[in-house]
């Protein structure tokens, strides 16, 4: 068993302290934001402290560090936070949830791997990237660090995501396929061919209202 401090009191912390307590054998020692967040004391009845004072109260000898912060500004900031705790001479724990089809080779640190994600044999993730819950990852797959991919996504066989990318709820990556870093790909999105660095890809919404009567099989 792991003693943790967890970074962050908002929903996400919420969802890591429930999975924590429930399907693992790491106990959630406290909680730490930055100083100029720190809203209250406690969260779920467990301690909060400032992030500039928590070697002193949590020190890394004693205490792992879990970094589950959001995508926002392409993941940036779980990234600048994660490598802040690491100079400070933290280690980290990785969440596989007990209900996902893992038979990967490789994990890295500070990754929250959700329920239902199929994760096939010879794939490999890389530190510091969050898959939320339903996700395919095919074989001979390789996602970079500082990813987050959101839910129902289906990223096939022998793909390469870059590091920072972000995968929007059901997008589709071809097999075969190199996806470049810092990629926003949206939700629904199908990506067929290898990308660049920093593009961004949006399916094509709806534009246009169909009337039911029209969809429906006339009876003859």
């Amino acid at each position: 068993m792991s003693k943790v401090v967890v970074f962050g009191i908002g929903p996400i912390a919420e969802v890591v302290d429930f999975y924590l307590k429930k399907d693992s054998e790491h106990e959630v020692a406290a909680f730490t934001v930055d100083g100029e967040y720190m809203k209250e004391s406690f969260f779920h009845g467990t301690p909060v402290l400032a992030f500039e004072d928590i070697r002193e109260n949590f020190p890394p000898e004693k205490y792992k560090m879990f970094v589950p912060i959001g995508y926002k500004s392409m993941n940036k900031i779980r990234e600048e936070k994660y490598l802040e705790a690491k100079k400070m001479g933290y280690s980290f724990i990785r969440y596989i949830s007990s209900r996902a089809s893992y038979y990967g080779s490789q994990v890295g640190e500070n990754c929250f791997i959700l329920e239902n994600n199929v994760i096939q044999p010879y794939s490999v993730i890389g530190n510091n990237t969050i898959l939320w819950s339903g996700n395919h990852l095919g074989h001979h797959s390789i996602i970079g660090k500082n990813c987050f991919v959101a839910s129902h996504v289906v990223i096939s066989g022998n793909v390469r995501i870059g590091d920072n990318s972000f995968l929007g709820v059901n997008a589709t990556i071809r097999d075969n396929v190199k996806i470049g870093s810092y990629n926003l790909i949206g939700a629904g999105a199908v990506i067929l061919k290898d990308t660049a660095d920093f593009d961004v890809f949006a399916a094509k919404g709806a534009t246009q209202k169909i009337d039911r009567k029209s969809t429906e099989l006339s009876h003859i």
